[in-house]
């Protein structure tokens, strides 16, 4: 008898499943950062949404579905919810987002229609919001060939995700990914496979590269002085896909890197194992 009672405490204090390798890099269910919801590991691959977007879903371990959520800057900290399908019939599940605070950053640019853009850069930079917005609501049914990134340059980071931005003195969007400062001519290499889905030369952005990981993981490469790649090819990890430069919104030679996942930009620090609170 008091054996089965050791028995049956020990099988209360063990999770039910531990954490697998994916869960434990990105599960960081923070404004701005990722959630990775357990889904059970029963059937055909389930379909997740959350806020009406199509949201990643992989097998982890080979063993049980996982989503895996980005999670808006601009959302509180608290209960969130997803809706799944499976086999037709849809539920919803619950997961709880923890507060995290971010910096702010302040810059001086010489141009000051970078700051108050005049109306014919406005009809510009709205007709550049409309691909690019485009571009990141593109969700592929491929799978990604991994989840841990390398980072597309070796250098120091020079900005994180999430800074609350002031150009000259005015408050602008934050800061929506990883800063490298590098020199002009650095070759940019792809963190993971995926196919180039858009490239251009933007307002803001400068020159400007955006890849298709797969089921709405996008990474987008900017202020570019080169593109070596054009739309529709495949891309393999750590292919060159162009050179570092200073074009668009710069104050000097760096690569803006950002990730988005069902139409958010998050956090790239945590797939590329560096993430801190």
């Amino acid at each position: 008898m008091h054996r089965l009672i050791l028995l049956l405490l020990l099988a209360l204090a063990l999770p039910a499943q531990a954490e697998g390798f994916i869960t434990r890099l990105l599960n960081k269910p923070v404004p701005g950062g990722v959630a990775v919801l357990d889904l059970g590991m029963q059937g055909p691959a389930p379909r997740v949404r959350y806020r009406d977007k199509p949201v990643l879903v992989v097998k982890e371990d080979g063993k049980r579905w996982i989503a895996i959520v980005g999670i808006p800057l601009t959302v509180e900290p608290g209960v969130q919810t997803v809706t799944v399908e499976r086999n037709g019939a849809p539920r919803t599940q619950d997961f709880q987002i923890s507060s995290r605070k971010y910096r702010e950053q302040r810059i001086t640019l010489k141009n000051q229609r970078q700051v108050d853009p005049n109306p014919e850069d406005l009809k510009r930079i709205e007709r550049e919001l409309d691909e690019q917005t485009a571009a990141y609501r593109q969700f592929s049914e491929s799978q990604p060939s991994n989840l841990l990134f390398d980072k597309p340059v070796n250098g120091p980071l020079s900005s994180p995700f999430g800074l609350r931005r002031f150009f000259n003195g005015q408050e602008r969007n934050p800061h929506s990914g990883l800063d490298f400062a590098v020199p002009a001519g650095t070759v940019v290499k792809a963190p993971a496979d995926g196919r180039v889905m858009l490239t251009g030369n933007y307002f803001f952005n400068g020159n400007t590269i955006f890849i298709d990981h797969g089921q709405g993981l996008v990474s987008m490469f900017c202020h570019l002085s080169k593109i070596e790649v054009k739309v529709g090819d495949a891309i393999l990890r750590g292919d060159a896909l162009g050179r570092v430069g200073s074009t668009g919104r710069a104050t000097g030679s760096h690569l803006h890197w950002n990730i988005s996942l069902n139409d958010v930009r998050i956090d790239p620090s945590i797939f590329i194992g560096q993430y801190k609170r």
